[in-house]
């Protein structure tokens, strides 16, 4: 019945995915023609901006589907890290994109231009409805996905900048300052910039295979040396195998005890990187005193799991 329950959330999620893509596309063709027609670069940039969530939320779809799939002899550890991937390759493609919307709006600053702010206060209102939809569809279904959260996090930024061009559109429309328009696309590209960062950097420390986020790599070290029958723990490493699932590699120290005794001790280890750190993939080789103290390799005598 979980498993069931567990495809079936996921071709909801990717049902919402696609037609967030679709919706998401239609109001980029209205933006960019009313950006054009008005002469607002703010507009403009927000059209740039959510043409990379559409690609973002294309890429999300995608990774979704691949995360999804099991591990084959290839890839043993299946396709968890496509999600991964494409999280980082949108917020990658979003910090250029920043850079250009900044150099656009320098330029827009030396030479303004005329715009129509009736056709900015629209469209930007309806960018509101669309963004907000969206972002609410998403928000029930990304949990502590990675992608799913860039996805989520850029419509929300989405929103704000359509508030911003609202209020850039009404301060043109009573005091006649043009220069709130490349103002309003600076910032955008700064809200960008901002909502990209924490993507950028904790896709690339998944890919890296850094320490997953929020772990301290003294404080595991220190849990398992607590278990009862462990003296020491060394060789240990820690990565995210996709956005959530963590997996873990160590040798530990112990006695020379007989099996009966290791097993218990290694249930206990494992009780622990479960129930304290959500480490749920382990493997743990087991080497005993009597090997460590003759500094000898005691193949035979040594166990992994």
């Amino acid at each position: 019945m979980a498993h069931f329950h567990a495809h079936a959330h996921g071709r909801a999620t990717g049902r919402i995915l696609l037609a967030s893509l679709g919706i998401t596309l239609a109001f980029v063709a209205v933006e960019a023609v009313a950006g054009v027609r008005s002469g607002s670069l703010a507009l403009l940039s927000d059209a740039g901006h959510n043409f990379t969530d559409a690609f973002g939320l294309g890429l999300a779809a995608a990774g979704f589907y691949f995360a999804a799939r099991p591990g084959d002899q290839l890839r043993t550890f299946g396709y968890q890290r496509m999600g991964v991937l494409a999280a980082f390759l949108n917020a990658l493609l979003l910090v250029i994109l920043s850079g250009g919307l900044l150099w656009e709006s320098y330029q827009r600053l030396l030479h303004p231009e005329p715009v129509s702010e009736g056709i900015m206060l629209w469209v930007a209102s309806l960018g509101i409805l669309v963004n907000v939809a969206i972002a609410w569809s998403i928000g029930g279904h990304h949990g502590h996905d990675l992608n799913l959260r860039a996805a989520w996090i850029h419509q929300i930024g989405d929103a704000a900048s359509c508030v911003g061009i609202i209020i850039g559109a009404a301060i043109i429309h009573y005091t006649g300052w043009l220069q709130i328009d490349p103002i309003l696309s600076a910032v955008i590209a700064l809200v960008i910039v901002w909502t990209a960062w924490d993507i950028f950097k904790d896709s690339l420390n998944i890919l890296l295979e850094g320490l997953p986020k929020g772990l301290q790599l003294a404080e595991v070290t220190s849990g398992i040396r607590g278990v009862s029958g462990v003296i020491d723990v060394h060789d240990l490493h820690i990565w995210n195998l996709g956005a959530e699932e963590r997996a873990l590699s160590c040798h530990v120290l112990i006695e020379d005890v007989p099996p009966s005794a290791s097993e218990s001790i290694l249930r206990d280890v494992n009780c622990v990187l479960q129930e304290r750190f959500a480490i749920h993939h382990t493997t743990i080789q087991f080497e005993h005193t009597r090997c460590a103290l003759a500094d000898i390799s005691c193949a035979p005598g040594r166990k992994a799991y």
